[in-house]
């Protein structure tokens, strides 16, 4: 096994299980967005841009997730009212 597969290997099983972990805690959104990064470098290294295109897209997506995550919710069928 090549050190470009097995970093390959490593990057999408850290995907799998910090998507796995993503409902304990929002920080596994942020492994989870990582893990995607390290996927698509993987994916350019290998020569296979697309693959590398979708992760890269996936990370930013996941970071969003995160930081949404972290901000106070509203219940679900509320609406936001400015008291000022």
């Amino acid at each position: 096994m090549s050190w470009l597969t097995a970093f390959g290997l490593l990057a999408v099983t850290a995907m799998l299980i910090t998507y796995a972990l993503e409902h304990r805690s929002r920080w596994f959104i942020l492994a989870f967005a990582a893990a995607c990064g390290l996927a698509s470098a993987y994916g350019f290294l290998q020569g296979a841009w697309p693959f590398g295109l979708v992760e890269a897209v996936w990370s930013v997506v996941a970071v969003r997730r995160w930081r949404l995550s972290g901000r106070a919710k509203l219940p679900h069928n509320s609406t936001f009212v400015d008291q000022s």
